[in-house]
């Protein structure tokens, strides 16, 4: 991965918390590791823990960000998730993963998607 890419994923991970917090979500966790992957960002939105992904592009293309994410992905992000409710002792809360998609991210006019429940808890991976 080169800088440039580097610095435009951050650049999209900036945007998308501070468009996060303008629609009313607290933030509770950026860029959330364990030896079982990452989390982007993980938000509280009235109650709800949210488990965000950030996907930017800056060139025009034929796919979306949100269509990149593939389930391999979807998996990690529901392990890492499962053991940070776990960890903060959270089962009772109520939770979803969202999704940001940032298109021209390092463009004067970022076009941004809230995609709020982009896909759901695995079976295999009740808590």
């Amino acid at each position: 991965m080169t800088f440039a890419r580097l610095a435009s994923g951050k650049k999209g991970e900036e945007i998308a918390a501070s468009y996060l917090r303008k629609q009313g979500y607290k933030i509770l966790e950026k860029n959330y590791r364990t030896k079982l992957g990452e989390i982007d960002i993980i938000a509280n939105d009235n109650g709800c823990i949210s488990f965000v992904e950030v996907r930017s592009i800056n060139n025009l293309s034929f796919i979306l960000p949100e269509d990149t994410i593939n389930k391999n992905k979807e998996l990690q992000i529901m392990r890492v998730a499962l053991a940070y409710i776990k960890r903060y002792k959270l089962e009772n809360k109520s939770c979803r993963f969202d999704v940001i998609s940032i298109e021209n991210v390092d463009g004067a006019t970022p076009q941004i998607r809230l995609i709020k429940n982009a896909f759901e808890l695995d079976n295999r991976y009740r808590y």
